[in-house]
């Protein structure tokens, strides 16, 4: 039972929680992180989500809801951790976005780091495949379907085109 932190509309923090699966009482929100993770050559890591879930079989960054008493950091850090193996200090991720939609405000990482295929140990109940991937190729599988329907892509899209192309090759030089 995954228990959370409710926030009210200007993202203070309510002195009440609760459980995932029930509806949110009205004018709350809750905190979810998404985080890109681009190795050294200029890749970004995606992962295939689980087929029973929602929107099972399709591609996307890691990320989750927030758990009670986690700040937007914490929470990033353990979803790329729980879902990839993947151990990022806080101080690597670097916010990328944040946006309140509805029932909840999404805060997006993004974080350069030097792995490949062998750093990432799937976890079974939420990720079925990892795949690194080019910023064109992403573009291009979000353009068709591949990639989980967020809208907010489209927000910041350029933002990680950006980082890649600062970042390829960095730590040869």
């Amino acid at each position: 039972m995954e228990i959370w932190n409710l926030y009210d509309e200007n993202r203070h923090l309510l002195p009440h929680t609760h459980v995932r699966g029930v509806p949110l009482p009205p004018n709350t929100y809750h905190l979810v992180t998404d985080v890109w993770t681009v190795n050294y050559h200029g890749e970004i890591l995606i992962t295939q989500r689980h087929p029973s879930k929602k929107h099972g079989g399709l591609w996307e960054c890691n990320g989750g809801a927030a758990l009670i008493g986690e700040t937007s950091l914490m929470s990033a850090q353990r979803e790329l951790h729980e879902e990839t193996g993947i151990f990022v200090p806080v101080e690597e991720l670097i916010l990328l976005h944040s946006v309140k939609t509805i029932e909840r405000f999404v805060d997006t990482y993004i974080t350069y780091q030097n792995i490949d295929m062998s750093a990432i140990t799937i976890q079974t109940e939420e990720v079925i495949n990892a795949q690194f991937v080019s910023f064109d190729e992403l573009v291009t599988m979000w353009e068709n379907g591949l990639i989980v329907p967020r809208e907010r892509f489209r927000q910041y899209c350029q933002d990680i085109e950006s980082f890649v192309k600062t970042n390829k090759g960095a730590a040869s030089q």
